[in-house]
């Protein structure tokens, strides 16, 4: 089962000149790869120093391996919106509009929805459990501390709430440009992708949350469009891939300069996320990402074809089991803290391949938790 947006294109005709019939195995890898990445974030995150609330918390007051959350944070979710535009362009190109939404509806609405209330309150109980919400909640009513599990229980579903928005916009603005301004994305150069960053920046600024911080509408919105409008084409991707060098000793650069400017302070509030240091690095991050892919990681073999098979797995399950073993082991063992860490992120990995392959085997509920359609493949 594929990821949503997933670069299917064994029978669509390319968009680039002289169209190909082809799969982007590039954007495949950058997926599984990107995903692989949120759930080692998360192992870390768990017993984070910095951003503490809903977390077991850190095993020391001074944690150099926390350096990780600063490296990856600003930009792997905004990669993940920009490549999902991107595939959103190849996947219309074979599907009317009508198909395309009940497509999006039944696999990221309806799991990020329905299934906070069938399976991933479950989520929501061990988080109020780790942030010790349970306890100061003993006097709620039992339906209401439901409702409040199920909304708590949303996780990493954010992302895929956010982008089932993104393409019910996306099918309004595709009847209003008619593709005048997709056609126009074309022409991009490497110096109006370098200065898209101001258009990142201020994306930042606006239509964002202000309690959960991670929905990031005008940021992330961006990255989606202009993953649709602009980097759908191979035209520009050819353009960013000669450049991978300097974009990504640009991106380095980048992230050694934030991560020491910023180094204790809260990196995933707005008074980080938003200054114009952290949207120049995810910028430089995003596009020397893809132009790195783009000429290295275009490759499938045994391992490439099951990671992105199962990363749509991965992502929806690894926090599950990152935070309920977290739990467990905390709470009735005394183990390192390396010791901790491998056992959490092994956990997250095995954890989750083996949920998805037993709940996508259900009928009913393979369709309300993990939005996946019709018969078992």
């Amino acid at each position: 089962m594929d990821f949503p947006f997933s670069a299917i294109y064994n029978n669509v005709k390319n968009n680039c000149k002289g169209g190909k019939n082809m799969r982007k195995l590039y954007i495949d890898n950058i997926r599984w790869i990107t995903v692989v990445l949120v759930v080692l974030y998360h192992v870390i995150y768990m017993f984070n120093g910095v951003e503490t609330f809903g977390v077991i918390g850190p095993f020391s007051d001074v944690q150099y391996q926390d350096a990780f959350q600063y490296i990856v944070y600003p930009w792997f979710m905004l990669l993940l919106f920009v490549i999902s535009g991107m595939s959103a362009r190849y996947e219309l190109e074979h599907r009317s509009e009508k198909e395309f939404i009940k497509k999006r509806t039944g696999k990221l609405l309806v799991p990020s929805t329905l299934g906070l209330l069938v399976f991933w309150w479950i989520l929501g109980y061990y988080n109020l459990l780790i942030g010790g919400g349970l306890e100061q909640m003993a006097a709620v009513p039992k339906p209401v501390l439901f409702i409040i599990m199920a909304v708590s229980g949303i996780g990493p579903l954010w992302y895929i709430q956010m982008l089932w928005i993104f393409s019910v916009l996306l099918v309004w603005v595709r009847r209003v440009e008619k593709d005048r301004l997709w056609k126009l994305g074309e022409k991009a150069d490497i110096p109006f992708l370098v200065l898209f960053a101001i258009v990142i920046w201020g994306a930042a600024q606006i239509l964002n949350t202000p309690v959960v911080v991670v929905y990031r509408f005008g940021i992330y919105g961006a990255g989606f469009f202009v993953g649709y409008f602009v980097l759908s084409h191979d035209e520009v991707m050819d353009r960013l891939e000669k450049c991978w060098l300097p974009l990504a000793v640009c991106a380095v650069i980048l992230a050694a300069a934030f991560t020491v400017l910023y180094w204790g302070r809260p990196y995933a509030e707005h008074s980080v996320l938003d200054t114009p240091l952290c949207s120049l690095f995810a910028w430089f991050a995003v596009i020397a990402a893809l132009a790195f892919m783009k000429k290295w990681g275009d490759i499938s073999n045994t391992l490439t074809r099951w990671m992105a098979a199962k990363s749509w797995g991965l992502y929806l399950f690894h926090y599950l089991f990152i935070a309920m073993t977290a739990y467990y082991l905390t709470m009735y063992t005394k183990l390192p803290a390396v010791l901790l860490y491998f056992l959490v992120a092994a956990a997250g990995f095995a954890g989750a391949y083996l949920a998805y392959e037993i709940i996508r085997r259900i009928p009913v509920l393979r369709w309300i938790v993990c939005g996946i359609g019709g018969k078992k493949k």
